[in-house]
């Protein structure tokens, strides 16, 4: 797989990475035995970047990488996150963002981890109650110490991306994007981004599924699936937003790949590195696929009359969530 440098702070990873959340929490069913598997394919196919949280299950999904990386902690570049509060038994308590918290569940991430030192480590959320400059401070207090190698930012504005990046250089930030979201390409985000040197992760690649085209009711998805309150998986934004898939996988029927590969090489001609979640390896090998499609002016120009910015209806998140982005 191509390597791709994440930003300009020396940071390099394989042009596709993994996000593990689905693996412990929020997408219905898991399984460690495949999940597991997932991940040994994923170093096989040359995917370095691992994208967890201490929050996914909490602390389960970081449990399950240190678990599937014992003994071979170099390969994969470690991607975790904190600012949102968990106490030691589980416990959410909302967002926290000071210094205190911050060392603390690097601590504890490290434990969880299994090793001594986080290549990438992402303030999750915005702390309205904290600037972000102390948060990034005491970020950069864990670089000089050798237990972070690189920090970032998740679902940050432009301006709170400049002052924290005026702290301590941020290696990457972390934001849905995918041709059902292409907010950032309008509010400031993605330009900030490219004047700073900034590397782009993009989470939800795929619109969380639905631009599989795999997704054909709600009614499929687990009682504990979050997506069941999607506010884009609901009533008439489903269905218009399956239209939209519709055309795209026409597209992708067009160029002899599948409307995932082609929504994941869109994504990569962008300039992103995704993170696509999947917990089963034939879908990671599918993804992966996608890193080998070349997407042609032409094809560029096909997708955006299909998928211009703001084709899909609905927020991206319930009302209680939209809340929580730093927008």
């Amino acid at each position: 797989m191509e390597i791709r440098a994440l930003g300009t702070q020396g940071l390099k990873v394989g042009a596709e990475g993994l996000g593990l959340m689905g693996m412990s929490a929020h997408y219905g069913a898991t399984d460690e035995t495949e999940s597991l598997a997932t991940i040994d394919r994923a170093l096989e196919l040359g995917v370095t970047l691992l994208d967890t949280a201490e929050g996914y299950g909490p602390f389960r999904n970081e449990q399950l990488l240190g678990k599937a990386l014992a003994g071979r902690r170099a390969s994969a570049v470690i991607a975790t996150k904190t600012g949102v509060e968990f106490t030691d038994e589980g416990d959410f308590r909302g967002h926290n963002a000071t210094p205190d918290y911050i060392r603390r569940s690097a601590d504890r991430s490290l434990r969880h981890l299994g090793t001594d030192h986080i290549g990438l480590y992402y303030l999750h959320r915005i702390d309205p109650n904290v600037p972000v400059e102390e948060s990034v401070g005491a970020m950069a207090e864990l670089v000089a110490a050798g237990k972070v190698g690189h920090i970032g930012l998740c679902e940050a504005a432009p301006s709170t991306i400049a002052r924290a990046h005026a702290v301590h250089p941020l290696a990457a930030v972390q934001t849905e994007y995918s041709l059902f979201e292409r907010g950032i390409e309008h509010d400031g985000v993605l330009d900030t981004l490219r004047q700073l040197g900034i590397g782009l992760v993009a989470y939800s690649p795929l619109g969380r599924g639905f631009l599989s085209g795999a997704i054909t009711t709600p009614d499929d998805f687990a009682a504990d699936d979050f997506r069941r309150t999607d506010p884009r998986f609901q009533g008439e934004n489903f269905h218009r937003n399956l239209a939209v898939v519709d055309r795209v996988r026409r597209l992708a029927a067009d160029k002899g790949v599948t409307p995932s590969q082609l929504a994941l090489a869109w994504t990569l001609r962008q300039g992103a590195v995704p993170i696509p979640g999947t917990k089963r390896r034939r879908y990671l090998e599918e993804n992966v696929a996608a890193t080998a499609v070349t997407i042609t002016d032409a094809d560029l120009a096909a997708i955006d009359a299909v998928a211009p910015h703001g084709v899909a209806s609905g927020d991206r998140y319930a009302p209680e969530l939209m809340k929580a982005l730093n927008g």
